[in-house]
């Protein structure tokens, strides 16, 4: 099932770095979810596991940036 995302929420894809998931496709109990994801700085879209992705911070709604997320953009930039 492929469910459109209205309007696209803001992750990080570990790895690959900040953009908007457009859809979740949902294969059924025995997969992860995958988070079709447009990154921000490539313009790539990728179908990312859902145990790759995270939720960005978010300064208004409290949320700290993701030790997940925090190495991950540490590894990128070396």
């Amino acid at each position: 099932m492929l469910t459109q995302l209205n309007p696209p929420i803001p992750l990080h894809v570990l790895g690959r770095g900040d953009g908007y998931a457009l859809a979740v496709i949902d294969y059924g109990q025995e997969h992860n979810l995958l988070w079709v994801t447009a990154i921000t700085a490539t313009g790539e879209i990728w179908c990312a596991p859902n145990p790759q992705v995270r939720m960005q911070q978010n300064w208004s709604m409290g949320r700290p940036e993701p030790m997940a997320v925090m190495a991950s953009k540490e590894a990128q930039s070396n």
